[in-house]
């Protein structure tokens, strides 16, 4: 029977209309197909029929608001509408094994469920397996996929393969949901079997149904299609048979490798097991014949007599007579030494039982004449390999599932071999219901942050165990890139080809929920450790106390303190590294990022954050653990940026805040400059950068405030002669309340650029030095008015204002402040000439002394025949060794 393909009708189902028709216009409509579907289709007008070759269908006229008015409906060129879906649906062609598998695995499940109220359907012995087969032939140039499903009549091959977008499985979905059972099946939408012609030109599906016979559907994806009954009867016994005629260019497919990889990246977690026809080289021992032992034993003397024909080069042609003598005789020494004397032969031991023995030899030798010979050879084996073993783990409850298990899935699903840190097991119902399984790696992928702008492939979405997408851009925040899993849904809307997404709020809908589950995961990893801080606290308490009666009672015995002394030590073997601290280390820098991109979450991510302190500075501490120790009145949170740790420790800006007792943050990290621009304040505390201009101590009293106020009325001149000294390099020069040891700093404006943040900006590849100076605020310099460099230097302004000797210290001093603030000197060249003037000062000598050249001493008539008779005895020493070596 020759059947024409034909568009699918809005008959209902159920009393429910066909849900594959808006689905299918939406599709087309979005990937802009509709377009070539109006160019190849007519309306068909009842007094003008449209001149086409496509297949027309009757005019139907109904009654609308204007009785006037007629209803025409659509028709296409199948050949052209066949095209479209084929090369415009599907980009990537690996998908068509996906689409065999999962229609496969649909099939399973449609007689698996069958099953359920008969179980005679499924048949016995091999017939009642419910599995998948993939086999190819290289000769013939086709791939055959078989499952041991529900099969299909004839009529389902004309109905289920004949109309395009006409979904068997939504049919079955729809008649299941007045049932009790529930069912998940994959195919929806009926285009999916159809990207197998990406690959094939033909296509046969061979289908036996329990309620017909078998039957052979055929087509080339032209405009017609053949179905006839199997001549060949009964061959498959129930389910069916795809075999692929693949195209030229589809060689890749019949390769081992490539099957093997499309179903373990797509179908890995299918219910049903999936197996492969593959081919193994195995050795195997076969005995010789006597014709084939005749034949190797005459090329081996041949091969020996031409080996008898060439001449042996023994090396001894270019030798001269005199020298072959001696070769001759050395070799007659050798054999000498190595012939055993007639003394030292071993006699055999006089046992008696001669007979005996030859009795055996002889046994031997007649078992060796009767043992066949045998040769090896490596012969071709078939045998069906299984590619997915590894279970959906994910869709199981969290209570049932172990932490091994978790361990194991996360090597599979990753081939990570570092392990996971944590994980988390959920399942979200509302809008959208899904199920996901989210992993923290131990360690960070060495390009982590190298690709942080490009498409991530560390979360997997799946749609009833089948991965549709391994690629996202904005499905979960970058800087949560790191985090690995699966999201499985059984109700995502998706596109007909199911490659690529739909642009819906349902995605950013389970996106949020992913993002606010991960950001819980690391809430409880940060809180575990803290737990463990508050424990470790209670228990040094405990042992402090411990000690102080211990002290106090005398009448304890040595044994007992060793004892505790133990204990102690197990304890301290005990205790587990911190995981928090652990992920901090890895990917610290992703919390950073999520800080200055997600606004939304900005508070949570603000409490993961972890900061090296003055008081911390082996291990780093979260903000929340700053305030709960903050001195009593201490309303803001200090911070100083820097390049090194060892930079801000001893850095002139916490000299005072030190002293009096307050907690600095040592922020050392590149991106910390721009998450303080981002994070203004926590938990009600103000950030303060103690390297800016107007820093205000929590604690000043009204005795300290009028002081400074008396020593900048005091110093008002002085920092005027520094101010006309230094010109537009500093804004102006004020009395310091943050230096103590140091003489000079030089801060920057609230809102200008940190000395650290211009470092950073200078370093930048694409760095403009013009746009730059509009960020680049001019520098206060404060002066410590204790500081004796600073009191002479106030003292020589005072009774000298031109004094060359201290205005040139004051410019010394000004660059030394830059270097110690964190800036850089941008005229190296001057900054080198003071510090020599300076240490001609030191030297006593004069600065602007002239350079002389170096004269050579004359030298006498001895001292020239001296170096003549060491150069002739070294000309004799270096003749002598050639001489040695010749």
């Amino acid at each position: 029977a020759v059947v024409s393909f034909r568009p699918p009708t809005n008959q209902p189902t159920n009393g429910q209309p066909n849900e594959a028709i808006p689905i299918m216009r939406s599709v087309l409509l979005k990937s802009l197909l509709l377009l070539a579907l109006v160019a190849s289709a007519a309306l068909v007008i009842a007094d003008e029929p449209a001149e086409t070759g496509a297949e027309t269908t009757e005019t139907e006229t109904t009654e609308t608001a204007d009785p006037n008015a007629e209803t025409f409906t659509f028709q296409a060129e199948v050949n052209r509408l066949m095209d479209i879906i084929i090369n415009s649906l599907y980009s990537n062609r690996d998908i068509f094994l996906r689409e065999l598998i999962s229609n496969a695995s649909d099939a399973l499940d449609k007689l698996r469920f069958a099953s359920l109220t008969d179980k005679s359907v499924l048949g016995e012995g091999d017939q009642a397996k419910l599995e998948v087969r993939v086999s190819y032939d290289k000769d013939a140039k086709t791939l055959t996929v078989r499952d041991t499903g529900v099969g299909m009549t004839k009529q389902d091959l004309i109905n289920h393969l004949g109309v395009v977008a006409s979904s068997g499985t939504t049919q079955f979905l729809d008649a299941a949901k007045n049932g009790k059972d529930a069912v998940s099946l994959i195919g929806q939408f009926g285009v999916g079997f159809y990207s197998v012609y990406l690959v094939a030109d033909e296509v046969v599906v061979t289908s036996k149904h329990n309620d017909d016979k078998q039957h052979i559907w055929r087509s080339r994806a032209d405009s017609t299609f053949t179905i006839a009954e199997d001549p060949q009867g009964d061959t498959l016994g129930r389910g069916t048979a795809i075999t692929l005629h693949l195209k030229d260019d589809a060689s890749e497919y019949l390769e081992e490798a490539t099957l093997k990889r499309i179903v373990e990246k797509y179908s890995q977690f299918i219910n049903f097991p999936i197996y492969l026809h593959v081919s193994k080289n195995v050795e195997k021992e076969v005995p010789v014949d006597d014709d084939e032992e005749a034949d190797e034993a005459a090329a081996d003397a041949a091969a020996d007599e031409v080996a008898d024909d060439v001449p042996v080069d023994d090396g001894t042609e270019n030798l001269s007579e005199e020298e072959k003598e001696q070769l001759k005789e050395l070799e007659e020494q050798i054999k000498a030494r190595e012939q055993p004397a007639d003394d030292d032969e071993p006699v055999p031991e006089d046992t008696g039982d001669d007979d005996e023995q030859l009795d055996v030899s002889d046994e031997d030798e007649d078992e060796k004449e009767k043992k066949p010979k045998t040769k090896t050879i490596t012969e071709q084996v078939w045998e069906w390999e299984q590619l997915n073993s590894d279970k959906a783990i994910w869709l199981r409850p969290p209570s049932e599932v172990t932490d091994e298990e978790y361990d194991q899935f996360y090597n599979v699903l990753t081939k990570d071999s570092g392990g996971a840190l944590d994980h988390i097991h959920f399942g979200a119902e509302g809008e959208i219901s899904f199920k996901a399984l989210l992993y923290v790696p131990k360690q960070a992928a060495f390009d982590q942050y190298d690709k942080y702008y490009g498409k991530s492939n560390a979360l997997k979405l799946y749609v009833r165990k089948v991965l549709i997408s391994d690629e996202f851009e904005d499905f979960m925040p970058r800087y949560l890139n790191f985090i690995k899993g699966v999201v499985d849904s059984d109700d995502l809307p998706l596109n007909v080809s199911r490659e690529t997404l739909s642009k819906s709020r349902v995605l950013k809908v389970m996106g949020k929920k992913l993002t606010r589950k991960a950001l819980e995961m690391l809430r409880k990893l940060a809180e575990a450790d803290e737990k463990k801080d508050d424990d470790e606290d209670e228990d040094e308490e405990d042992e402090e106390q411990a000690e102080k009666d211990a002290d106090e009672e005398e009448k304890k015995d040595k044994d007992e303190k060793k004892d505790s002394d133990g204990d102690e030590e197990e304890k301290e073997k005990e205790k587990k590294p911190k995981k928090y601290l652990e992920f901090w280390k890895q990917f610290g820098k992703s919390i950073k990022l999520g800080v200055i991109e997600d606004s939304r979450n900005k508070s949570k991510l603000q409490k993961l954050l972890r900061f090296y302190t003055s008081r911390s500075e082996d291990e780093p501490v979260s903000l929340e653990t700053y305030v709960e120790r903050m001195k009593e009145g201490q309303k803001s949170i200090y911070y100083i940026t820097g390049e090194t740790m060892e930079s801000v420790k001893t850095s002139p800006f916490v000299e005072r805040l030190l002293k009096r007792g307050f907690e600095v943050v040592y922020m050392v990290d590149a991106l910390d400059e721009y998450v303080v621009q981002n994070m203004a304040d926590f938990d009600g505390k103000k950030l303060v950068s103690v390297t800016k201009e107007g820093l205000k101590l929590d604690d000043e009293t009204e005795e300290e405030k009028a002081r400074e106020k008396a020593l900048k009325a005091e110093f008002k001149d002085f920092a005027e002669w520094l101010q006309g000294i230094y010109g537009d390099k500093v804004e102006k020069v004020v009395v310091s309340n943050r230096v103590t040891d140091s003489p000079s700093v030089l801060v920057t404006s609230q809102y200008g650029w940190s000395a650290n943040m211009e470092r950073i900006m200078r370093a930048q590849t694409f760095a403009d030095p013009e746009k730059a100076k509009y960020m680049m605020s001019k520098k206060t310099m404060e002066i410590n008015p204790n500081h004796p460099i600073i009191k002479e230097l106030k003292q020589r302004s005072e009774a000298d204002a031109d004094d060359a000797k201290a205005r040139e210290l004051a410019t010394l001093m000004f660059d030394a402040s830059l270097l110690q603030s964190g800036f850089s000197i941008d005229d190296t060249a001057a900054f080198a000439k003071n510090i020599n003037r300076v240490i001609s000062m030191g030297l006593e000598l004069n600065p602007d002394a002239k350079v002389e050249d170096y004269v050579l001493p004359e030298k006498t008539e001895d001292e020239e025949e001296e170096e003549e008779e060491a150069e002739e005895a070294e000309d004799d020493v270096a003749a002598a060794e050639d001489k040695d070596e010749l």
